[in-house]
């Protein structure tokens, strides 16, 4: 049986944006050290890590406040792709496509985040 967090979209964009920031940050230089690669890496793993394990606790506010990280990593994200672009890292074509995602993920993850919100805001019956 699949875990329940795999077919949320938010989580779906989230994986597929650290899978391709991944992939990219194979290209980067040596010099680089792996400092900005290494902050990619984590910030981009850690949205669909936090949306996975906010989907498995109990009570809305403890998934809210689970998306509320994987938003944090995902403004991480933003920048560090931003900053590998001025950097030469990253190609402009290859940093519009990965913004691209993480523009979409950004979007998911705060439409999950609302509707998680408002179900933390109703009254219980």
């Amino acid at each position: 049986m699949a875990a329940p967090f795999r077919t949320l979209k938010a989580w779906q964009h989230a994986h597929r944006l650290a899978v391709e920031c991944g992939k990219a940050i194979r290209t980067f230089p040596e010099q680089d050290l792996g400092v900005i690669a290494d902050q990619l890496l984590r910030a981009s793993a850690s949205v669909p890590l936090n949306i996975a394990e906010g989907c498995s606790r109990r009570g809305s506010r403890e998934f809210r406040r689970s998306l509320d990280v994987a938003r944090g990593s995902l403004a991480e994200v933003e920048s560090a792709l931003e900053l590998a672009r001025d950097l030469g890292y990253l190609s402009s074509d290859e940093y519009e496509r990965l913004a691209a995602i993480a523009v979409e993920t950004s979007k998911t993850v705060w439409g999950l985040l609302r509707k998680v919100s408002l179900s933390v805001a109703r009254p219980a019956d």
